[in-house]
């Protein structure tokens, strides 16, 4: 691991030291800035976005970290004695940091999976859809008549949009709770 300091922070941060800097932390499992500025936490957050193509979490629990918070991808606020303001900027709130593990492993797998089969569903009811309004044109002559009536189609849209994101979002585990835990590396599937 990799522990720096505020003012350091400062000298790295500079266009000649960044690549060097950002090598480096490549090479460590863990970088730990501690006594850093507000914006010296946004910026360090912009430079791995931006030079390492990465996406980045920021974890933070105070008015210090708002901008760390915004600045990144995902942004996590803790609950906690320095106020609500972290909280209130992030993305994703938990009540103490031993939460994160189980917000990251477990919530981040569920959702990254019902997004992408909610995706996929999506793109499917509407191909069927445009589907059949394409082979109904050839049985009219192409004269623009309309296949159903609009409530019809407000009714579908409606009863495919709604219903199946709502049961898959409640219902959809695709590993228990417990196996995400135990097994950290399905995190990176």
């Amino acid at each position: 691991g990799l522990v720096i300091d505020g003012r350091t922070l400062e000298h790295v941060l500079h266009d000649s030291l960044q690549n060097i800097f950002l090598e480096l932390t490549e090479k460590c499992r863990a970088v730990v800035c501690c006594q850093a500025t507000p914006l010296q936490k946004s910026v360090l957050v912009k430079l791995v976005q931006s030079k390492l193509k990465a996406m980045t979490l920021a974890v933070g629990d105070g008015a210090n970290d708002v901008s760390m918070i915004q600045v990144a991808d995902t942004g996590v606020g803790i609950s906690g004695q320095e106020g609500m303001q972290a909280v209130m900027a992030s993305d994703f709130a938990i009540s103490q940091f031993r939460h994160l593990r189980k917000l990251l492993l477990v919530h981040g797998h569920w959702c990254y999976t019902r997004l992408t089969n909610m995706v996929l569903y999506f793109f499917y009811k509407n191909v069927t859809y445009v589907n059949l309004l394409f082979w109904y044109q050839f049985f009219c002559g192409f004269s623009g008549t309309s296949m159903t009536d609009y409530w019809i189609l407000i009714l579908f849209n409606l009863l495919f949009t709604s219903m199946p994101p709502i049961i898959y979002g409640v219902l959809d585990k695709d590993v228990s709770a417990e196996i995400l835990m135990e097994l950290p590396q399905l995190y990176t599937m």
